[in-house]
This record gives C-alpha cells, structure tokens and sequence, in this order.
C-alpha cells in the first residue's frame, strides 16, 4: 500500500497550525520565517522577529549561551538542541526547547536551518522543585550532630564533648535557664518530689 506524500498546502498547513513554535533561518544565520504559533508566542510580527529580533526575547541569563551555541553549530552544520528562556506576549519568561537542523537543496548545497520548540517550562520548574527538596534532604544530613547516649553530650566540630547546652549557646542565640522536669525531679528527690507537688 502507498501513501500520497503531503501536498505544498497540507505542509503549510501543518507548520502553521502545529503547536509547535517554528523558525527558519537562511544561510547568513539571520531568521527569515516564523510560524503563526512563535509569533502568537511572542505577541510580535515577523517583522519585529526577523533577522536577530528574536534574541530580543531571549533572558538576559541565557542570552550569551543561547547565541553562543546557535553561531557554534551553525557554522558547523550540526543539529543543535538548548533550552533558553523567552518572553511570552504577557510579558512572562517560559522555558523552551529548541531544536536546529540544516537542511541543503537538491544538490546538496548549504540553505540554512530549520528549528522547532516547545515550552518545557512545567518540566523544568518540576526539576529544580526536585533538586531544591534534595538540597534540602542533604543539608538536614548535614546538620546531624553526634550525641552522646548516656550524658546527651554533643561532640564538635573538632573532636570536643560540650553539654548540650553549652553547644546550642555556642551555635546560636538561644541561651538556658535552668530548671528540673518532673521525671527528674523524682529520680533525684523521690518522696520530697512527690510532697513539693513536683508534676
């Protein structure tokens, strides 16, 4: 069984409706095309896009990378992938994925770059939510002291027991007053304890 390849109108139709963000780049490595879903991104026209109007959105964080790997592989002709922030129309930074490859004419001649993105933004802030809660999970390691089970004696940071309280000072801004816990009370006085009324 055969299939009919797309017609020029079905390819059009399919590029502009995608949901995916698409661009063209010629082969000075200045964009000359973007398709209705970019520029609905983008709140912009072609005309304000066109050449290196684009970058005017990208972050100012990744701007220099961004750039950076676009030239790099362009003048190589490789297939290049980079996530980026870029602004939306609401004036909103989303995290893209973006996907350059050259494509060549019939005689194999250089023509330019073809790219496609998508927003990733829910991907990404997932993965740092993650890395910030294993941040979180290590520095709570990190703070583990080691404490002594008899006389609750903490030892430091070089090698020295200190009372636990002395430690804590030490540590913090936290200071004692002292005092005696009914279950204390009772083990050191017993039925004078029990007398005073000690709970």
């Amino acid at each position: 069984m055969t299939h009919a390849p797309l017609t020029r109108n079905e390819y059009q139709a399919l590029v502009e409706q995608s949901p995916i963000l698409i661009w063209r780049a010629r082969t000075d490595a200045l964009c000359d095309y973007f398709n209705e879903r970019w520029l609905s991104f983008r709140g912009r026209t072609l005309e304000e896009e066109f050449g290196n109007g684009w970058t005017e959105g990208v972050h100012p964080d990744e701007y220099d990378r961004c750039v950076e790997i676009y030239m790099e592989n362009f003048n190589a002709r490789r297939i290049f992938e980079m996530e980026y922030r870029l602004k939306r129309h609401d004036g909103e930074y989303r995290w893209i994925f973006d996907r350059g490859v050259p494509f060549f004419t019939e005689e194999g001649d250089f023509a330019g770059y073809i790219g496609s993105c998508i927003d990733v933004t829910e991907r990404v802030e997932a993965q740092e939510a993650l890395k910030a809660a294993q941040l979180a999970e290590i520095n709570s390691l990190k703070g583990l002291l080691p404490i002594c089970m008899g006389c609750k004696k903490i030892k430091d940071d070089d090698g020295y027991w200190n009372q636990l309280e002395v430690y804590i000072r030490d540590h913090s801004r936290a200071d004692f007053s002292h005092g005696l816990c009914p279950a204390c009370a009772l083990e050191m006085y017993g039925d004078l304890a029990v007398k005073a009324g000690v709970r």
